[in-house]
């Protein structure tokens, strides 16, 4: 289950990096390495767990999820 591709070892994880990779980082060009590191952190805390609703949890954001 450890290998790469393998649909049942990460894939509400390899979800995630693909809408990141998707969504955020391949639509810019940082100049330095904080700049990513930065802009990853706002995607995350700012739009992702907050506001993006996710269909394996009632179609609700994580934040939401957690509240209830």
């Amino acid at each position: 289950m450890s290998r790469r591709g393998n649909c049942q070892d990460n894939a509400v994880a390899e979800s995630f990096f693909q809408l990141l990779k998707r969504e955020r980082i391949k639509q810019r060009i940082y100049p330095t390495r904080e700049a990513a590191k930065s802009d990853v952190f706002d995607y995350i805390e700012m739009f992702y767990n907050p506001r993006r609703r996710h269909g394996t949890s009632d179609d609700v954001s994580p934040v939401e999820y957690e509240r209830r």
